[in-house]
């Protein structure tokens, strides 16, 4: 029931967003769309990592994969299908590899997991490299109203995503995989189907979001398209917000984006070293995140 409320509670903020375009300027606009983005992300990254317990460092590629196929695809096919396309083609590369890398676990999950996402960022340079191209933009973008409303769909679409698998089957499993994998599978969890399923649906939204950026950008460049530092930013926001509750990611990707807002343009080096002592700090004395800590402040008796 928890579950429930606080996911009508942050559909609803997110629908009260809605107005952002009509009432506030290009610049609110865009802020908006910068915090949408990153709460579809952390989302996202908490249906795989924060349910199962393998911390992933290579989401970007997910991103990437997606941002690529929209301007790869850019004067061939409309939005409309390019970025449904590049959640399909995100998910697809998930399944693909979920296979063999879901095969380790801890540490050497996240070595190979950050592995794979700079491979795939130098194929794709490479790849373009020999296509002749070292960037490539894109023009006739949609406008910045009709990127918002997009985004604003996807971070809403990553909330109830990551609401029904809590509140499914397959949410229960990865929570006993992450509590105990061995004991898990003992008692029936079908783990490797159960941890592919959420590796896939969990890189369908970086996907279409990466796609959507692309545009919001008009501009694609592997090494910022693949960037690890949008990895690094996606666990940072769920870790502080608290990776195991729908409000968490939604509440670290405010805090972070109002914090780059007021670091990055001044003072950017200041911004990552307060975004890395954010992370340990919260890693080793509050792993429930900001969520957790309210809610353990809440059931604390009288």
């Amino acid at each position: 029931m928890s579950e429930r409320r606080d996911a009508v509670l942050v559909l609803g903020a997110l629908g009260a967003g809605a107005a952002v375009p009509a009432i506030g300027s290009d610049y609110w606009t865009g802020f908006a769309i910068t915090a949408l983005m990153w709460i579809a992300l952390a989302q996202s990254w908490s249906v795989f990592s924060g349910l199962s317990g393998y911390v992933s460092f290579g989401h970007v590629v997910f991103y990437g994969l997606g941002a690529y196929l929209v301007v790869a695809t850019w004067d061939r096919l409309s939005p409309a299908l390019s970025v449904p396309l590049a959640a399909l083609a995100a998910a697809a590369f998930a399944l693909a590899i979920g296979a063999p890398v879901l095969r380790v676990r801890g540490p050497y999950f996240v070595i190979l997991s950050f592995g794979i996402a700079e491979l795939v960022k130098f194929v794709v340079i490479a790849a373009e490299a020999a296509a002749g191209h070292a960037s490539r933009l894109i023009l006739r973008t949609p406008d910045l109203a009709a990127l918002f409303y997009l985004m604003l769909a996807l971070a809403a679409a990553a909330t109830a995503l990551a609401w029904a698998v809590r509140s499914t089957r397959l949410g229960h499993g990865l929570r006993a995989i992450r509590e105990d994998e061995v004991a898990a599978e003992t008692i029936g969890v079908p783990v490797a189907r159960y941890k592919l399923a959420a590796l896939a649906l969990s890189a369908a939204v970086p996907g279409a979001v990466g796609g959507t950026m692309a545009m919001r950008a008009t501009y694609f460049e592997p090494l910022q398209a693949f960037d690890p530092m949008v990895s690094f930013t996606m666990i940072a926001m769920a870790v502080i917000g608290g990776s195991d509750d729908l409000r968490g990611p939604v509440l670290g990707a405010l805090v972070l984006v109002y914090l780059s807002e007021l670091l990055w343009a001044g003072a950017p080096q200041l911004y990552m070293v307060i975004l890395g002592a954010l992370v340990l700090g919260f890693a080793l004395f509050v792993p429930g995140g900001l969520c957790g800590r309210a809610g353990a402040r809440r059931a604390r008796p009288a």
